[in-house]
């Protein structure tokens, strides 16, 4: 108990170490008044989720080290909560997944329209559609139209266009073209000629992803499951 609620204490003060930098590098004042939008700000979930592990880490070690029945009868009853949530959670995504993917969805689409509002939301939206899943939007790249800089009626040198990151890798480019997503959505620019930019959305592409590593995603669960 003493090596695993160790190391949790560990991953939980990182994360919140993590989630506290990033939070006081933006300016904290203005975020909190944010605080409705948890779920769009990656700082505050680290934040949230690092306290949450390390205090759960902090209440079994010292419970073990001091052989003390009560903070370990929490302990075990925090990590059993847990447990139970995570399978509950699960059976309800199972049953009810055609309502959880139009949440999904929602949230995503949400994020899109609040990508140039957070650097951090900003650089994992990029991150996702560059790096991870190569795609573009949620349901299709038509998605940045809910953007108001990549409004075709917006005013931006943006408008009708999408952000660099979906754009199709440019083989011995070195360095990023950040301008490479103007006017990708305008129809008398890209009329007649081969799109430049990913046209799938993030989910199709994200539940291929899901699809082809079922496997390794299910043997992590299971392998947490298997030490709670």
């Amino acid at each position: 108990i003493i090596d695993i609620s160790f190391n949790f204490q560990l991953l939980g003060g990182a994360m919140l170490g993590i989630g506290m930098w990033a939070w006081s590098e933006k300016d904290m004042f203005n975020n909190i008044s944010q605080l409705t939008q948890v779920t769009l700000d990656p700082a505050l979930i680290l934040i949230i989720v690092g306290a949450v592990i390390f205090i759960i880490g902090f209440t079994g070690c010292v419970g073990a080290l001091r052989e003390n029945t009560i903070l370990l009868l929490l302990y075990c009853i925090a990590v059993g909560i847990i447990f139970f949530l995570e399978l509950l959670i699960g059976i309800l995504a199972f049953v009810y997944k055609d309502w959880v993917k139009e949440q999904i969805q929602d949230q995503l689409k949400t994020m899109i329209v609040k990508y140039r509002d957070d650097p951090d939301l900003q650089n994992l939206i990029d991150w996702v559609q560059r790096d991870w899943l190569q795609c573009c939007g949620v349901e299709g790249f038509s998605d940045w139209e809910l953007n108001v800089y990549f409004n075709c009626s917006s005013p931006s040198r943006e408008a009708c266009g999408v952000p660099f990151s979906c754009c199709l890798p440019v083989p011995g480019e070195e360095l990023t073209n950040w301008q490479c997503g103007y006017d990708a959505r305008n129809k008398d620019v890209v009329s007649g000629r081969n799109y430049v930019i990913y046209v799938e959305g993030c989910m199709a592409t994200g539940e291929k992803w899901l699809n082809q590593n079922l496997i390794p995603v299910a043997g992590v669960f299971v392998g947490l499951a298997l030490v709670q």
